[in-house]
């Protein structure tokens, strides 16, 4: 027999078959379909997260640090086992409980609402009871959360950029002045700039080969590359990339002592400690108007969009359904920001460029450096006309009225659910009229 070689750093052992294979679709997932572009696209979903996680930090004094350092995690991971630009957002109904109630919702509560709503989310997935709640769940109600959230987030961006904003108490306070470092003139000017680079975001623009498809002669060739050589260039600068630099660098002169007040080093991350109020407070108030929310906006309408994105990717509900709960299942109980997925983050970083998991695990890296080396952050938000153009497959009168009808009463109402119910019975009414 002969003798067997030594094992040497020169000649490692081969990896099985499984976990070759697993490194090689993390790999895939998180390689960058266009550099500047991902980069680009990772801004898309800051418009959400900053305000809201700004918001608890200053209102009821929410460990910043190691929400950072969480979502940090969280994006990594989502990017690598999705393969797109999966966002984590703030879970909204939650943090707009805890801002509006005061003392009386601090943050055990707040951590008490993520775990049990994630809770129910992850058994939902385990189970597969989201794969049936997914196929009777019809259309047009899934595309009314759409247009629900976008339209709000994108009243909530004008509201921003109109009114001056206490984010402590999540209130808008008098109009901003037309001239200044955050004056409107300048909101103005970068809202012109993102739409004459990323136009309606189609993928072609900026796109063609230098044929002009044979009119205009030969005297108008030289012309017609240069034009279109102008747009390529124009089409791919990181415009949110650019925007959100600004944006610091004028927070930074506005407020240089904000630099003096930064401290190095990540903050202590400490196990929160949940009372029985907590939990019962948590539940009612929080935990009950956020599931519907997170059950349409998070797991469904997320998935439902990323098929319309990305229908080369497989993602299910259900592992949406887990991820989310086991994301806050997780960190909720070191005082991290109850998080989810969102169909709104997903448009946004689309828009922008994202097209890859690279795109949220860069995000997840800045963040993560941020919660290690300081603990704090800033910016607005512009992606949610993307989000409502998700109508633009609604084939009936019928299809369009319960979508509509849906976001009509999810905005007027401040209730995803009511307009959940709403949206069903109407659809299930215009169904019975059929059948008669």
């Amino acid at each position: 027999m002969e003798p067997q070689p030594c094992q040497t750093m020169d000649n490692p052992k081969p990896l099985s078959g499984f976990a070759a294979t697993t490194l090689q679709k993390v790999r895939n997932n998180l390689a960058f379909r266009s550099k500047w572009l991902e980069v680009n696209g990772a801004m898309g979903d800051l418009g959400t997260y900053i305000p809201i996680v700004l918001a608890l930090t200053l209102a009821k004094d929410l460990n910043l640090g190691t929400t950072l350092i969480f979502t940090a995690i969280y994006n990594i991971l989502t990017g690598a086992l999705y393969g797109l630009p999966m966002p984590v957002q703030p879970m909204k109904s939650i943090a707009a409980v805890a801002i509006s109630n005061g003392s009386s919702f601090g943050i055990p509560e707040v951590m008490a609402a993520g775990i049990c709503t994630s809770g129910a989310l992850f058994l939902l997935g385990v189970t597969g009871l989201m794969e049936t709640v997914y196929r009777l769940i019809p259309l047009p109600v899934v595309r009314g959360v759409q247009l629900s959230q976008g339209l709000s987030f994108a009243m909530t961006a004008v509201k921003y950029i109109r009114k001056e904003q206490d984010f402590s108490k999540s209130k808008s306070g008098g109009e901003r002045h037309w001239v200044g470092l955050d004056g409107l003139l300048l909101a103005l000017v970068c809202a012109v700039f993102i739409v004459v680079v990323n136009g309606a975001g189609e993928e072609s623009r900026g796109g063609g080969s230098d044929d002009d498809g044979g009119l205009g002669g030969d005297e108008e060739r030289p012309g017609a590359r240069r034009r279109r050589r102008l747009r390529r260039i124009i089409s791919s600068l990181p415009s949110a990339f650019i925007v959100f630099l600004l944006g610091v660098v004028l927070a930074i002169v506005r407020r240089p002592h904000v630099l003096k007040e930064m401290k190095i080093g990540p903050s202590p991350i400490k196990v929160v400690k949940i009372s029985k109020h907590a939990w019962k407070e948590g539940f009612i108030k929080g935990a009950i108007p956020q599931l519907p929310l997170s059950l349409l906006n998070s797991v469904i309408a997320v998935c439902k969009l990323s098929s319309d994105l990305f229908p080369e990717k497989n993602c299910s509900v259900t592992s949406v359904s887990v991820t989310v709960g086991l994301m806050n299942l997780v960190g909720c109980w070191f005082g991290a920001m109850p998080c989810c997925h969102g169909a709104g983050g997903l448009a946004g970083q689309y828009k922008f460029g994202g097209r890859s998991g690279g795109c949220v695990a860069l995000l997840g890296a800045a963040k993560l450096v941020l919660g290690l080396v300081l603990g704090v952050l800033w910016q607005s938000s512009s992606h949610g006309i993307e989000l409502a153009m998700a109508f633009r497959d609604m084939a009936s009168k019928e299809e369009s009225f319960v979508m509509i009808l849906y976001a009509a009463v999810s905005l007027v109402g401040s209730s995803a659910a009511i307009g959940f119910v709403c949206g069903i019975i109407v659809h299930l009414l215009l169904g019975l009229e059929k059948y008669e």
